[in-house]
């Protein structure tokens, strides 16, 4: 029996759809399609802008101490939503992580999650991310929506919001850079 070339192109085309359900490849094959199709950011129109005006928000650090979001009243501050179980919230944090490390100590990152602080932290140490992570307390009063995972917010030092994105995002671009050094400019 003689197998053309057609045939053996739909059997590897049929397996390599297959891998992505059933194999480690279609885990990474989805997170690189999700950091393909994420875009750059889109910034608000000024007259559009929502203004945060009560800081007073309960949260966690890394080390599960309280502290209250009030301190980064009148600083950038950058907001991310993730979940460790949600795959495109691990596509985005590539470039929230090199985010991170270009404005580090000129931003306030918050990098929040609901869950709890064990699988977070082998997820981070899986990943090599180095950002610091944020604790959700379920129940507080929040100054931004924080159902929707991923999302995330870019916030002025007059506390406009200035990006808010559901979804993934790519935040590791020039857009988001120049964005970045006006908004710690001014």
């Amino acid at each position: 029996m003689k197998i053309n070339k057609k045939t053996v192109l739909n059997v590897v085309l049929i397996l390599f759809i297959l891998s992505f359900f059933v194999t480690p490849i279609g885990y990474y094959g989805k997170i690189w399609l999700n950091r393909l199709f994420a875009f750059s950011p889109e910034v608000i129109d000024k007259t559009e802008q929502q203004k945060i005006t009560d800081y007073d928000w309960e949260l966690k650090d890394a080390e599960w101490n309280f502290f209250n979001f009030e301190k980064s009243k009148g600083e950038v501050i950058f907001i991310n939503l993730w979940a460790s179980w949600r795959l495109p919230s691990e596509a985005e944090l590539a470039s929230i992580q090199e985010l991170y490390d270009k404005y580090k100590g000129e931003v306030d990152f918050y990098i929040i999650t609901n869950e709890e602080r064990a699988p977070v932290e082998v997820f981070m140490e899986e990943h090599e991310f180095t950002f610091p992570v944020t604790y959700l307390i379920i129940g507080e009063k929040t100054p931004i929506e924080t159902t929707k995972v991923p999302s995330s917010y870019l916030i002025d030092r007059s506390g406009n919001i200035v990006i808010h994105e559901e979804g993934i995002s790519d935040w590791s671009t020039n857009k988001v850079y120049k964005l970045m050094e006006r908004l710690i400019a001014e």
